[in-house]
């Protein structure tokens, strides 16, 4: 097993690193700079509010797709959000407008709709390529019959003039590469309409901060289109990218069972609840100190001592993953640590069975362990009234 490294923690309770963080954001900044465009932070991947004086020492702008997160980047980042919605409504399409300094709408009918009362605000417009490289149609934007985004032949010959810019997002931990052929894809299919806009958002998924991404080739890649097209300022969003490996999700085993040779560690999280991605995407999530056995790896292991799955504490049937092998037999009380579940996860988590929600804690640079947030039964409870 492992020496816990982090003492005197809630459990269970997701730990943001905060060495971690400012390493992915040192090297965003940097890629920025050379590169020419700006970054801004994605809502819908990390919306850890008590983080962002961190963040505005490298970023000053994020991205939002609700009310909520656009009144979260005005109130509590400080700066007006770039807004993108699938569809705005009547009721709430003004407070968004007040909080936000650059709106996309999805359709033309929704730009019809609503531009005239996006008061001092850019106006965009969603593209879609018709292009993908996104294996999971779960988060395929690009494919057909796709709700999002307006294709090239849809568009008028002539843009309204509150059109300032395009909007598109077709891209999912991807890489360069997959950037590179996007952007070929959107010149021939939007090339008419390009050099007549002023801002490209290109979305997320840029998983710039994974170790094999080729960070020079993104940056000649993003040079040379700057260059094609100097009238764009061009924007990436992505979320990921920000807090990639940038910290665990900390629990402990209550319980171990066992049927029919196939031994459970129940744990004091959730699959369904606390890392829905996993059952989602699916992904296997790597545990510290345990090697994963997938497909054929497991096959025949699954009675070996020191071989387990794991079992989430709600009541849904298929709130399991497995197997892992661990370098002991676990016990009641031993820690489990989930390794990178601090983007997407920490947003998407739920209290479904009203199970205890994990804490939320930040590791500073200096080894405290500051707890940002204790979930009670009132947080529950008020969800419900």
């Amino acid at each position: 097993m492992y020496t816990n490294p982090y003492p005197n923690h809630p459990s269970p309770c997701y730990i943001l690193e905060e060495e971690k963080l400012r390493r992915n954001l040192s090297l965003i900044r940097s890629i920025a700079e050379r590169a020419g465009v700006e970054f801004i932070l994605a809502f819908k991947a990390f919306a850890l509010w008590k983080t962002f004086p961190i963040f505005r020492e490298y970023i000053t702008h994020t991205t939002a797709s609700s009310l909520y997160e656009a009144c979260l980047a005005f109130e509590e980042f400080g700066s007006k959000a770039h807004t993108y919605s699938p569809a705005y409504e009547d009721e709430t399409f003004d407070e968004i407008a007040k909080c936000s300094s650059h709106i996309s709408f999805n359709s033309l009918s929704q730009f019809a709709r609503f531009a005239d009362r996006a008061k001092g605000v850019s106006c965009g417009v969603r593209i879609n390529p018709e292009y993908s490289e996104i294996k999971t149609d779960l988060y395929n934007p690009c494919a057909p019959g796709s709700r999002f985004g307006v294709l090239a032949k849809d568009l008028p010959a002539e843009l309204p003039a509150q059109i300032e810019g395009f909007h598109c997002h077709c891209h999912c931990e991807s890489s360069s590469y997959a950037l590179e052929n996007t952007l070929r894809h959107i010149e021939e299919k939007f090339g008419t309409w390009i050099p007549k806009v002023k801002w490209l958002n290109l979305g997320g998924g840029h998983l710039v901060t994974r170790a094999d991404y080729d960070v020079d080739h993104l940056i000649g890649l993003l040079q040379n289109f700057r260059a094609k097209y100097p009238n764009l300022t061009v924007i990436l969003e992505p979320g990921s990218a920000f807090a990639w490996q940038t910290g665990p999700l900390v629990s402990k085993v209550v319980d171990i069972v066992e049927n029919h040779g196939i031994k459970t560690a129940i744990l004091n999280v959730s699959f369904t609840c606390h890392m829905p991605d996993c059952l989602e995407m699916p992904y296997w999530p790597r545990v510290r100190g345990a090697e994963t056995l997938e497909g054929d790896d497991a096959a025949g292991h699954e009675t070996d001592t020191t071989v387990y799955r794991l079992g989430g504490n709600s009541c849904l049937s298929g709130d399991f993953m497995g197997y892992w092998r661990f370098e002991r037999a676990l016990q009641v009380g031993d820690t489990l640590i989930f390794e990178d579940m601090i983007h997407y996860t920490t947003v998407k988590t739920n209290m479904f069975n009203g199970i205890h929600h994990p804490s939320l804690a930040l590791l500073r640079t200096d080894g405290t362990l500051e707890v940002l947030r204790n979930y009670r039964y009132e947080d529950y409870r008020d969800r419900m009234d």
